[in-house]
């Protein structure tokens, strides 16, 4: 069964890219094919993967703006089973120009849906740090918003406005669309960070996934590298913790379809 799953947060530097890349890295890892979709003008999840934003033909751009099909977008990676849609700062104008279109906050998962011969168990979206149509398409079309956020005051702050925009997507256009915390980040060493997190947990109870990304060097120099940071680094506290979030997020998938099928 395809599952989908944004990765958003309003506030920028909390590792939403560093996520995607090697929470899909650890994903194959374990037997996955999973597509990348990059949806940030910035492009970081691109280069990441070793591809130069302006040099791709086609970007998920083309699929916001000019309803091209996904797989004639997907890039193949220099990691089996590991896909990437590239962006560009062309995703920018989406902004500005989807909102004047009749359903545009389904267009991305009018796009999935309407994909024949989609292969892949998992399709995750790397998504801005706004909140705005690119991101309102990306909680539309996924099963799962992953949120990053540093365990840190303006951080948590901000799950406030993502909450009420998960309500509203609810409402409007996906009903189903579920939500887990991901703290990212963490230094067990600082008090602040640990009070934060307890706050979370008390808060957001089950919200909150059980692995926590503790700071980590390699997470910085992987992207550098055009590799996810279990193939930089596989014994790196990054990618140990990488892959005990993988699984996680596979047991948190089966048991809702348990549910769904019950």
């Amino acid at each position: 069964m395809l599952r989908t799953i944004a990765i958003s947060n309003e506030k920028g530097g909390v590792a939403k890219t560093t996520t995607t890349l090697s929470l899909g890295a650890a994903l194959v890892e374990l037997g996955n094919r999973v597509l990348l979709i990059d949806l940030d003008a910035q492009a970081n999840l691109t280069l990441a993967l070793g591809l130069e934003p302006g040099e791709t033909d086609k970007t998920s751009s083309n699929i916001m703006l000019d309803n091209v099909p996904i797989l004639e977008v997907c890039k193949k990676t220099d990691i089996e089973k590991l896909d990437v849609i590239p962006s560009s700062s062309r995703i920018e104008i989406s902004e500005q120009f989807l909102p004047v279109r009749t359903n545009y906050t389904t267009i991305l998962q009018r796009a999935i849906r309407n994909a024949t011969n989609l292969h892949y168990d998992y399709i995750i979206l790397d998504c801005p740090p706004a909140l705005g149509a690119i991101t309102k398409n990306a909680l539309a079309a996924a099963e799962l918003l992953l949120i990053p956020t540093q365990a840190e005051y303006f951080s948590a702050y901000a799950l406030r406005n993502m909450m009420t925009l998960i309500r509203n997507i609810r409402e409007a256009d996906n009903p189903s669309l579920a939500y887990r915390i991901l703290v990212t980040m963490m230094d067990r060493r600082n008090r602040t960070h640990r009070n934060i997190h307890e706050q979370l947990r008390a808060t957001f109870g089950e919200g909150v996934f059980n692995t926590v990304i503790e700071m980590d060097t390699k997470l910085r120099e992987s992207p550098i590298a055009g590799l996810p940071i279990t193939h930089y680094k596989p014994g790196a506290r990054g990618s140990t913790q990488y892959r005990v979030l993988a699984q996680e997020l596979m047991e948190y998938a089966k048991e809702t379809e348990n549910r769904q099928a019950a």
